[in-house]
């Protein structure tokens, strides 16, 4: 079915892009085809997707990711629009020094830092962090981390006194160039993590669940927002396999698990469940319950990167026209912005652009060949005489 109007027309949509700063490959559960972490690899997705029209990309955090930071500063000085959507990590630096970095990174790239606030929530990383606060005051530590974050950005001298932090006269003599700071973005599915959401951040993020789930989180941490008199913004992190047949998609789904042993998903559940209490993360896995017979949890929404993948586990899979539909059904519950990924990164970020952002009206601003061109690829114009394809 082709969809009548682009949905941009209809509701804005901003499409992220994703940096795969913990490596990247063709097949899951295997080094075959592996691509490890190296700059110039995250060089070439990036200036890909500044090309091909992505508004930002996200940097992932963790222990076996490259810092976002750092990463983010390097391909700010190779790219032209692209923003930058980095981890801001309460606990785990301090507040001060967090805005120094938020003031520092956001003129350097002159206005393109956006924040991921990441509370986290696999305990046994963040002890490996230093961190052994328990999951819902981690929230409440963050909500001071970003009162006096906040603060400092905004050019105000900060004295605070709470049960985390005690800052005397704070000040930041260089500010950002969005004011007063940068956007916030977050995901958190527990009470905790959306009464946060509801009072501190400007955009709250899902994972990608089936539509009827997300719009009854987004509806519970609008509620919150609106009680203290705030709104809400929404977006959802998904996979994408696009394909121009349904059969070629679900071939592609289905070779990307295809060196998937059960001993991995078995492995990789039980590590989810011992190590995280993320409530997202419990509510990914619960999806599939770590079997092959239930991955398709919507109608083309699969579940199979969750099945040894922690964070973002679902995709979804089919032709443009199939996918455009399922992220308007996404748009109608208040969704306005889409953080994406694929495997391997770099191929799929064109497939993504070249089949998907038609449908959608994104990406128009894309350098075309021009009409009078004629090649392999086009048929042209050249004054009144009509130029073939060449042999």
């Amino acid at each position: 079915m082709t969809l009548a109007t682009p949905i941009s027309a209809e509701r804005p949509l901003d499409f992220f892009w994703f940096i795969p700063t913990h490596g990247d490959g063709s097949y899951l559960g295997s080094e075959t085809r592996q691509r490890p972490p190296e700059f110039r690899y995250f060089r070439e997705i990036a200036q890909a997707v500044d090309r091909l029209g992505f508004p930002g990309v996200l940097l992932p955090t963790g222990q076996n990711c490259e810092d976002s930071w750092i990463t983010a500063t390097g391909l700010a000085t190779y790219t032209e629009r692209l923003k930058f959507l980095v981890a801001l990590r309460p606990g785990v630096v301090s507040p001060a020094l967090a805005a120094r970095q938020t003031a520092a990174l956001d003129r350097l790239s002159d206005g393109r830092l956006l924040l991921n606030v990441v509370v986290g929530g696999n305990p046994v990383e963040l002890a490996g962090d230093g961190v052994f606060t328990p999951h819902d005051e981690r929230y409440t530590q963050a909500g001071e981390f970003l009162t006096i974050w906040r603060g400092l950005l905004s050019g105000e001298q900060v004295d605070f006194e709470g049960k985390y932090y005690k800052v005397q006269a704070g000040r930041l003599d260089l500010l950002p160039v969005q004011r007063p700071t940068p956007p916030l973005y977050f995901g958190g599915s527990s009470d905790a993590g959306q009464e946060l959401a509801a009072e501190m951040v400007d955009k709250y993020l899902t994972w990608g669940e089936p539509p009827h789930m997300v719009a009854e989180k987004l509806q519970r941490a609008q509620a919150r927002a609106a009680a203290r008199g705030r709104k809400l913004s929404f977006g959802i992190r998904l996979h994408f396999i696009v394909r121009e047949t349904e059969e070629e998609a679900w071939a592609a789904a289905d070779r990307l698990i295809s060196h998937v042993t059960d001993e991995q998903i078995a492995n990789a559940q039980a590590r989810f469940l011992k190590e995280m209490d993320s409530v997202g993360q419990r509510r990914m896995a619960e999806l599939h319950g770590g079997r092959r017979d239930r991955l398709v949890v919507a109608p083309n929404l699969w579940a199979g990167v969750g099945l040894v993948r922690g964070g973002a586990g679902t995709a979804l899979v089919g032709t443009p026209d199939q996918i455009a539909e399922r992220i308007r059904e996404y748009q109608a519950i208040g969704i306005d912005t889409i953080i994406g990924s694929g495997y391997p990164h770099l191929e799929e970020a064109y497939r993504v652009a070249e089949l998907l952002f038609p449908k959608l009206g994104l990406g128009t601003q894309r350098r075309r060949v021009g009409a009078n061109i004629a090649n392999e690829f086009t048929v042209g114009h050249h004054g009144a005489r009509r130029l073939q394809a060449s042999s």
